[in-house]
């Protein structure tokens, strides 16, 4: 691997896992739509999480380039009605850590799994991610306008991850993108043994 792609894998490694300052919280409707929006954008643990979705629906080709990144979102509402409902599930952060190591894994791999099954470990994920975005719901913020901004940002999210897994069309750029899966499976561990140290 040439010494600019490792920089720039570096660079990309830096930039997860530096956290984002946010000035204010917003309230309403409004607040609540914009909060729903930027908190995928915030959370790096959800954010590599989401884009290796789409990469591994790229890798995997039709149906689940776009079906994968369809499950994920539908199935984290679901979760965040959950969340926003207050009820528990086991360990959510660990399972959210693991998502990231276990997509980035997959895609590291390049791992084809019949279609059914890399459904069904989406939509697990999706589950932990969604109730974790309900439960972080702002208290002065619209559940409906909150759900639909996390939605909508979780699929851009994904579109990125396709459009970055289009690149598997090309040997070098397989390449680069087995280089990134890699580096979510890391920021996966990094996240796993942060909230395990957390937990202990």
């Amino acid at each position: 691997m040439s010494p600019r792609i490792i920089t720039c894998l570096a660079a990309l490694a830096a930039l997860c896992l530096a956290e984002p300052a946010l000035a204010h919280e917003q309230t309403g409707v409004q607040g609540g739509l914009v909060s729903g929006l930027l908190h995928p954008l915030t959370g790096m643990d959800h954010l590599v999480a989401m884009v290796a979705v789409g990469i591994w629906g790229a890798q995997l080709g039709a149906p689940a380039i776009w079906v994968l990144p369809i499950t994920f979102p539908l199935v984290m509402a679901l979760g965040g009605v959950v969340g926003v409902l207050k009820i528990p599930l086991p360990v959510p952060e660990i399972v959210i850590a693991l998502s990231a190591l276990a997509l980035g894994a997959v895609v590291a791999m390049r791992l084809k799994l019949p279609f059914s099954v890399a459904a069904a470990v989406v939509a697990v994920f999706a589950i932990f991610h969604g109730h974790a975005h309900g439960v972080e719901l702002p208290g002065s913020a619209n559940p409906l306008a909150y759900g639909i901004g996390f939605v909508v940002a979780t699929g851009m999210l994904h579109l990125c991850g396709i459009v970055i897994g289009i690149l598997t069309r090309w040997p070098a750029g397989a390449r680069v993108v087995q280089a990134l899966g890699a580096v979510i499976a890391a920021l996966g561990c990094y996240f796993l043994v942060h909230t395990l140290g957390a937990t202990a």
